[in-house]
């Protein structure tokens, strides 16, 4: 193919292994973001935080953890101290001072969270690199419903104990143990398109695929729903919307009885189940539809891949 710079070499697809098995997330944020507030006149409101802000630094002092944070407010004492915020990436100081509760505690009258964990599914391994894949969507804070703000972390060995089946308006969830103790490997990205990482070993797992391009029709997904078993399911891709966003690219409808019968269809902890179609990886599974698990969504591999930053040049 000729343009005007001269002749473009077609992309190679990439070889990658995919995966399918749970894994346990523990993520920690940069600062503490802040999931609510009090309430009340509390210097919390009226020095102007809100909810979802991501508290960086407070007197001067990078914030690191919710405990540290409050070492830096009893330090500090009444007196005012400066907040410096992250809110939906802009950068604001606040001045706020601290009030003492009954027990003599200097506090701002906020709920703060440092840290998450959680359960999700392995899509990809690269093993020219040893970078995976992984839930084919962000990490997001359970009462803000924002993307937690990464500072650092890992995934874990999982296991699968036992599922709570979906049902219209009500989602399902696979439940499993994990060693907080026993990383696999660490993160080193939290993104709307998946979290990513490098492993210290390869993942038990089949053979290398080339990525592919999906299209409507008959497709599989590989899932872990019980215990340590990768097990190919039958789904069918109703719909290819690559210009959508957060990760609803494809529109599934799951088919093979057997998940069925173990599941419902799509349930949390699912997020991240490689979708293969015609013996290349296209894609992975990454949210339910609530009024009908039998059905949701997916992630193209392209977008994946993009965000892992380790998409291939032309």
């Amino acid at each position: 193919m000729l343009c005007a710079g001269g002749r473009v070499k077609a992309v190679e697809p990439r070889m990658l292994v995919p995966v399918g098995h749970t894994v346990g997330i523990k993520l920690f944020s940069r600062g503490v973001v802040v999931v609510k507030l009090t309430d009340g006149g509390t210097p919390a409101r009226e020095c102007g935080l809100r909810t979802g802000d991501v508290i960086v630094k407070c007197g001067g002092d990078a914030v690191t953890s919710t405990e540290q944070f409050q070492s830096l407010l009893q330090r500090n004492g009444g007196g005012a101290s400066n907040l410096q915020i992250d809110r939906a990436g802009d950068s604001v100081t606040l001045s706020v001072e601290p009030a003492q509760n009954d027990q003599g505690v200097y506090c701002i009258g906020a709920w703060v969270r440092d840290s998450m964990a959680g359960i999700g599914t392995m899509t990809w391994y690269d093993p020219a690199t040893g970078v995976f894949g992984a839930l084919g969507h962000g990490v997001t804070d359970t009462d803000t419903a924002l993307l937690m703000p990464f500072s650092n972390g890992s995934i874990l060995p999982s296991t699968v104990k036992a599922v709570k089946r979906g049902e219209a308006g009500s989602a399902g969830e696979l439940r499993g143990d994990f060693d907080l103790a026993g990383d696999l490997g660490p993160l080193y990205a939290n993104t709307g398109s998946g979290i990513f990482g490098t492993l210290e070993e390869a993942p038990q797992a089949g053979a290398a695929l080339p990525t592919g391009t999906a299209l409507p029709g008959p497709a599989t997904i590989l899932a872990n729903v019980q215990g340590d078993q990768v097990e190919e399911y039958d789904i069918e891709i109703l719909k290819v919307a690559s210009a959508s966003a957060d990760g609803r690219d494809l529109v599934l409808s799951v088919i093979d009885p057997a998940l069925l019968e173990a599941t419902g269809g799509i349930v949390q902890g699912m997020s991240g189940s490689p979708i293969l179609q015609n013996g290349t990886l296209v894609g992975a599974v990454t949210h339910v539809l609530l009024n009908d698990p039998t059905k949701g969504y997916g992630i193209l591999i392209d977008r994946m891949l993009e965000a892992a930053g380790t998409e291939q040049s032309v």
